[in-house]
C-alpha cells in the first residue's frame, strides 16, 4: 500500500512540473480512486518525508519546492496582500504551501524538513522585457538541455542540478525570441563567483538556447590558447557530444578516425567513453546537428573552399528557401554553428572576414555571443595616453565585438565575470557597445564551492568564540609574519606549508582508500609571492631547496609531520571533515606519505613555473590537467591568466610583497570545489607584508575587506530586485552603475568622453541593517566633531537589557529612544569622504518621516568582550564605552572596514524586519521569549541606530588597548549603523533622476 501512495504522489509531482502549485492532497486522492484507496493530510506529509533522506518520492518533493520557490515571477506568487512574493524567501515559501493548500501544523513539518534555502541568484531586468520563453516554449524541444542535464546530474546532486537549471533559464529567457520577426539584440551579463563553475552556466545556456532555435553559437575565450582549447573540450565533451564530432565517421574506423578530434590521438577521456553520447546522430532523432567550426587543437581559421560550413543557404539546408532562416519553417529543421574562439584580433577578423563572405544574410542569423570573463580584453582601453601592447589589443579587439554586434543584428551577447563590480558598470567608455541594458543576473555560488566567506568570519563578533569548529580562519588560515631578508624565517614557514601540501596529499590518498569519493587526480599547491616574472624562476629553485631540506623519507621528516597532522589536521578535521573519514593514528597515513612524494616528484621537478603571460607557460605537460595527473607546487604571478583552473587546488602560499590593494581575480585563485577535502585545504598568507612609506600590510585583512564590498553589494542586489507595486522592475540595469559607486565610493567611472545617465537620489530598506563607515580620511577634528554631535543620543541612552545575536550568542548593550528629528540633525552634523554621498539616505529618512513611517529610533551601545575589545571613558563622559579595533582601508580612500555582526539580529527585530514568532528556525521564538528586550523596543514606525565607537589615533593602524583611559575624542572614530523601520520600506524604496532627460544609458560629457 505505501508503494501505491508513493507512486500516486510521485505522478503528481511529475504532473506539477512547469505549473503552477494546486492543492496536493486532492489531486493525489484522486490518482488513489482507481486503487479505491484516501489519504489523509498527516498521512500525506508522512510520505513527502519518507523514512530516509535519499527516499525518492521526498528528493522529488523537495526539488519541485525548490524549483517553485526559485521562479523569479509568477502570477499566482503573491502574497496574503496581493503582492508579488521574492523568490528564495520565506514569503514566496508560504505561498507555495497556501497554493498546495496543506494546513498550518503541515506547513511546518515540510519547513522543519526542508529548511528555507533563501536563493542567492539575483535577476536585474529592463522594464520593457518581453517573455517569450514559457513553460511550454522551453518543453517543446529540450534534446541538449536533457542531454546536459543528464551530465551534470553525475557531477552534482540533484539540487545543484535544478538550481542551474532555474539560473540558466532565466539568462535564456532574458536573450530574443529567435522566431521573432523583429530582429532585437538583447546584452546581458551573468557575474558568477571566481572559480566557481561560470562554464557549467554558460554550457546550459548554449544547451538551451540551441534547443529555442539558436543556430550560430560564438564563445569568446580568454587569451591563451590552452584555455580557449579547455574551454572546447569542456563543450564538445558535455555538450556537442561524439556524433556530432565523428560527423558519421564510424566509430571503429581506425582509418578514417586518424583525423577526427579527439580519436585521432586517443584521448584518454574519449578512450574511456567519457564523451556525451546520443545514442544516434541528433539529425536522426529529430534535433539539430551541430558543426564545429572550431577544435581542440585550433582556433578559427579562415574556411575559403570549406565556407559552406558556415552558410545556411548552402544546399538544401532550408526547408523553405524563400522564407527567412529565423521563420520556424526553416529554423528548426537548421544545423547548429559552433565556434570558441580567443580574444585574439586576428582570429576574430578571420570570423568577421568569413561572415562576410557567406550567402545567408547575416541578419537573419539567430546568433549567441558568450564572452567568458567579460571584462577581460572586452573591455575598450582607447582612453589611455600611453597604451602597452596588451591594452591596444584591447581595443581592437573591442571593435571586434562591436562589429560582431553590427553585423549579426539578432546576436545576443551575454558576458560572463566573477565580480560584480566589473569594467562594464565602471567606465561608459568601455560600456558603450557591451553594457548590460537588458538583465543582469548575480549566480549563487554552488553548496560545493568554498569561496571569500569560507576563509573569514564575516559573521563573528569580536567578542564571539573563535575555535576551529566556528571560525574561519582558525580552520583555514595560516599566517606568514617573516621578514623578506630573514631566510631561516621564511625558509621555516615555507616548509611548513610544503608539509601541509605533503600531508593533505597523503590524506586524501588514504580516504580514497577508504573508499571515500575525494578526488585524487591532482593535487596542486599555488605559490604567489612576487609580480616580477624574473623573480619566479630564483623563488622556484629556493622552494626546491627547501623541498629537498624537508627529508621526508626520512625520521625528522616523519616526526614533523607527525606533529603537524596531531596540532593542526586531526582537530580540523574532526570539526570540519562532515562525512569523510578522519585518520585516527598516524601509521595508518606513512603508506600514503610515500605515495604522495612519489606522485608530486614525477617528472622533471615537484615545480612548475607559470608566469602567465606566454603559451609555453601553460603548455607544459606538468600542468595538462586535462590529458594527465598533476600533482605539483605551482609558482604563479598577478597575471596567471584568469579562466586558467588550477585543479585539486590544496594548499595556498601569498605574501606577495606589495601594496594591498589587489584586486579579488588577483588574488581569488584558492576559490573553488572543495568537494571531499574541504578540511584539507590551507591558506599560507603574508600578515605584515612591507608596504608603501615603512607600513605593514596584512594581506588576509585586505583580501577580507574586498570579500566584504562584494557581498555586501551582491545582497543590495538582491534586496532591490523584483518589481514594484505597479509591475515595473525597482532597478533596472542602468541604474545599477550608480549603486556600484555608493556601494564603493572609492570606485567612479573613469570615461573621459562618456558619463552614465542615472543617477542614484533616495535609497533605503526597512529591516535591514546597513553600516556607514565611509568616513574622511583620519583627523582629529572630525573624530572630535562626531563625538560631540552624538552626545544627545549617549545622553538618552540611560537603559541596560540582554539581546541575542543571529546564531545565538547572547550580549549586553545599554539603549534609549531617541525622537526621529533628533537623529536627523546629529546625522547631518557627520562629515563624509568625498567620494560617498549620504543624501540618498537622508533623503529616504526624510519621505519615511514625512509619511509618519519613522518616528523615532532605538539606540544602541553594546558593552561587549573579547579581544581587541576594551572600556574606556572618552572625552569629557565619565561612564566607559566599548571601544573596538577596526581599520582603515588604503585602497578605499581610508574608509573603515569591518562590521558589527552581533547586533544585527536586535536591530532586525526592533525594525520589523525579523518576527521571531515567524522565523523558520524555532530557536528564534525561544530566545526571544527568554530574552524580550528587542521585542519590547519593537514598534511599527521604530528603527534602530547602532553606535559603536574605534580606536583611531594618529600613527595609522590603532588598537583599543593602547588608548589611555580617559581617551581623548579626538583619537575615537564614531560609526554608526541603521535600520529603518520595515514599515518604511517593506521592499526596499530607491529612486533615480538622469543628467540628461531624454538621454541614453551613457551620454556625452558636456563642458
Amino acid at each position: 500500500m505505501a508503494d501505491l501512495y508513493a507512486a500516486a504522489v510521485t505522478r503528481v509531482l511529475k504532473g506539477m512540473q512547469g505549473f503552477a502549485p494546486e492543492p496536493l492532497l486532492d489531486e493525489v486522492n484522486h490518482r488513489l480512486r482507481r486503487d479505491e484507496l484516501v489519504l489523509d493530510e498527516p498521512g500525506l506529509v508522512d510520505v513527502l518525508l519518507g523514512g530516509d533522506p535519499n527516499d525518492p518520492v521526498r528528493v522529488a518533493f523537495h526539488i519541485q519546492l525548490a524549483r517553485w520557490e526559485a521562479l523569479e515571477s509568477a502570477p499566482w506568487a503573491t502574497d496574503a496582500d496581493g503582492l508579488p512574493t521574492l523568490p528564495g524567501t520565506l514569503d514566496r515559501r508560504r505561498t507555495v504551501l497556501r497554493e498546495l493548500d496543506l494546513g498550518e501544523t503541515s506547513a511546518a513539518r515540510l519547513t522543519d524538513a526542508f529548511p528555507l534555502h533563501e536563493s542567492q541568484t539575483t535577476v536585474i531586468v529592463d522594464a520593457d522585457w518581453d517573455p517569450w520563453y514559457t513553460d511550454d516554449r522551453a518543453a517543446e524541444r529540450t534534446f541538449y538541455w536533457d542531454a546536459y542535464r543528464g551530465v551534470l546530474e553525475q557531477k552534482m546532486d540533484a539540487f545543484a542540478v535544478d538550481r542551474l537549471d532555474a539560473a540558466t533559464r532565466e539568462v535564456v529567457g532574458r536573450l530574443a525570441d529567435p522566431t521573432r520577426e523583429a530582429p532585437y539584440q538583447s546584452r546581458g551579463l551573468v557575474v558568477g563567483h571566481v572559480q566557481s563553475g561560470k562554464t557549467a552556466n554558460f554550457t546550459g545556456v548554449i544547451a538551451k538556447a540551441v534547443d529555442a532555435g539558436y543556430r550560430l553559437v560564438i564563445v569568446l575565450t580568454g587569451t591563451i590558447e590552452i584555455l580557449r582549447s579547455q574551454t572546447q573540450r569542456r563543450i564538445d565533451m558535455e555538450l556537442v557530444g561524439e556524433e556530432n564530432i565523428l560527423g558519421g565517421i564510424p566509430r571503429d574506423d581506425e582509418h578514417l578516425l586518424a583525423d577526427v578530434d579527439y580519436a585521432g590521438v586517443r584521448d584518454r577521456d574519449w578512450v574511456d567513453g567519457k564523451f556525451l553520447r546520443h545514442g544516434a546522430r541528433p539529425g536522426d532523432l529529430g534535433a539539430p546537428e551541430i558543426r564545429r567550426l572550431t577544435r581542440s587543437t585550433w582556433d578559427y581559421r579562415s574556411l575559403q573552399a570549406g565556407l559552406s560550413a558556415l552558410d545556411f543557404r548552402v544546399g538544401n539546408e532550408l526547408a523553405v528557401p524563400a522564407k527567412r532562416l529565423w521563420h520556424p519553417d526553416n529554423l528548426f529543421g537548421s544545423d547548429v554553428r559552433i565556434a570558441v574562439v580567443k580574444k585574439n584580433k586576428s582570429v576574430l577578423d578571420k570570423l568577421l572576414d568569413d561572415l562576410g563572405r557567406i550567402h545567408a544574410d547575416l541578419g537573419e542569423i539567430p546568433t549567441l555571443i558568450i564572452d567568458d570573463e567579460a571584462d577581460q580584453a572586452s573591455v575598450n582601453t582607447r582612453k589611455q595616453k600611453t597604451p602597452s601592447a596588451e591594452d591596444k589589443e584591447r581595443s581592437e579587439i573591442n571593435k571586434k565585438i562591436a562589429k560582431l554586434l553590427g553585423v549579426l543584428k539578432r546576436a545576443q551577447y551575454v558576458g560572463y565575470t566573477a565580480t560584480p563590480f566589473a569594467n562594464v558598470f565602471v567606465d561608459p567608455d568601455d560600456s558603450e557597445d557591451i553594457f548590460p541594458k537588458d538583465f543582469i543576473v548575480s549566480l549563487e555560488p554552488p553548496r560545493a564551492y568554498m569561496g571569500g566567506r569560507d576563509f573569514h568570519d564575516l559573521d563573528l563578533s569580536e567578542d564571539d568564540e573563535r575555535t576551529v569548529a566556528t571560525s574561519n580562519e582558525r580552520a583555514f588560515v595560516r599566517g606568514l609574519y617573516a621578514a623578506p631578508d630573514d631566510d631561516p624565517e621564511r625558509h621555516a614557514e615555507m616548509l611548513r606549508a610544503l608539509d601541509s601540501y605533503v600531508l593533505s596529499g597523503a590524506i586524501k590518498l588514504w580516504r580514497a582508500a577508504q573508499g571515500s569519493s575525494v578526488p585524487t587526480r591532482h593535487h596542486t599547491m599555488l605559490v604567489h609571492e612576487s609580480v616580477r616574472t624574473d623573480k619566479h624562476d630564483d623563488l622556484a629553485e629556493e622552494i626546491h631547496t627547501v623541498w629537498r631540506r624537508g627529508a621526508y623519507s626520512q625520521p625528522a621528516g616523519q616526526r614533523r609531520l607527525h606533529d603537524l597532522w596531531r596540532d593542526d589536521f586531526v582537530p580540523v578535521s574532526r570539526a570540519r571533515a562532515g562525512d569523510q573519514p578522519v585518520p585516527e593514528d598516524f601509521g595508518s597515513l606513512r603508506p600514503y606519505i610515500g605515495q604522495a612524494i612519489d606522485r608530486i616528484e614525477r617528472g622533471a621537478s615537484p615545480i612548475a613555473v607559470v608566469n602567465g603571460n606566454k603559451e609555453a607557460d601553460y603548455a607544459q605537460p606538468d600542468l595538462d590537467f586535462q590529458r594527465r595527473d598533476v600533482w605539483k607546487i605551482l609558482v604563479g604571478g598577478a597575471k596567471l591568466s584568469r579562466g586558467f583552473t588550477v585543479e585539486g587546488l590544496t594548499t595556498s602560499y601569498y605574501t606577495r610583497r606589495t601594496q594591498a590593494a589587489d584586486t579579488l581575480m588577483q588574488m581569488g585563485r584558492w576559490f573553488g570545489y572543495r568537494q571531499g577535502y574541504r578540511d584539507l585545504v590551507r591558506l599560507f598568507v603574508g600578515r605584515a607584508v612591507p608596504g608603501p612609506r615603512g607600513t605593514k600590510v596584512d594581506l588576509y585583512r585586505a583580501f577580507e575587506a574586498v570579500v566584504r564590498d562584494e557581498e555586501d553589494f551582491r545582497e543590495e542586489l538582491r534586496g532591490y530586485q523584483g518589481v514594484d507595486e505597479t509591475g515595473r522592475p525597482r532597478v533596472t540595469p542602468v541604474q545599477v552603475p550608480p549603486m556600484v559607486f555608493q556601494s564603493l565610493p572609492g570606485l567612479k567611472p573613469t570615461g573621459a568622453n562618456k558619463m552614465y545617465n542615472a543617477v542614484l537620489v533616495s535609497k533605503g530598506e526597512g529591516g535591514t541593517v546597513k553600516d556607514f563607515f565611509q568616513q574622511p580620511v583620519r583627523s582629529s577634528h572630525v573624530n572630535a566633531a562626531h563625538f560631540r554631535a552624538v552626545q544627545p543620543l549617549l545622553d538618552a541612552v540611560t537603559q541596560s537589557g540582554t539581546f541575542f545575536s543571529g546564531t545565538f550568542g547572547l550580549y549586553e548593550a545599554d539603549y534609549g529612544i531617541v525622537a526621529a528629528d533628533l537623529v536627523r540633525e546629529v546625522l547631518d552634523q557627520f562629515r563624509w569622504n568625498p567620494k560617498f554621498d549620504f543624501a540618498p539616505t537622508t533623503h529616504f529618512l526624510d519621505q519615511a518621516y514625512a509619511e509618519g513611517a519613522l518616528v523615532d529610533w532605538a539606540v544602541l551601545v553594546p558593552r561587549l568582550k573579547g579581544k581587541s575589545v576594551v572600556r574606556r571613558r572618552i572625552g569629557d563622559r565619565t561612564a566607559p564605552l566599548t571601544v573596538l579595533e577596526r581599520n582603515r582601508r588604503p585602497e578605499r580612500e581610508w574608509m573603515f572596514s569591518g562590521s558589527s555582526p552581533r547586533q544585527r539580529e536586535a536591530m532586525k527585530i526592533i525594525s520589523g524586519g525579523t518576527v521571531p514568532a515567524d522565523h523558520p528556525d524555532p530557536r528564534m521564538a525561544d530566545f526571544a521569549a527568554r530574552y524580550p528586550d528587542a521585542v519590547r523596543l519593537h514598534t511599527p514606525t521604530r528603527g534602530a541606530l547602532l553606535l559603536t565607537f574605534a580606536a583611531d589615533g594618529p600613527s595609522g593602524k590603532s588598537l583599543p588597548e593602547d588608548l589611555p583611559d580617559p581617551a581623548p575624542a579626538a583619537d575615537v572614530a564614531t560609526l554608526f549603523s541603521l535600520a529603518f523601520p520595515k514599515l518604511a520600506a517593506p521592499r526596499g524604496r530607491i529612486g533615480f533622476t538622469v543628467k540628461v532627460r531624454g538621454g541614453g544609458t551613457i551620454v556625452d560629457v558636456v563642458g
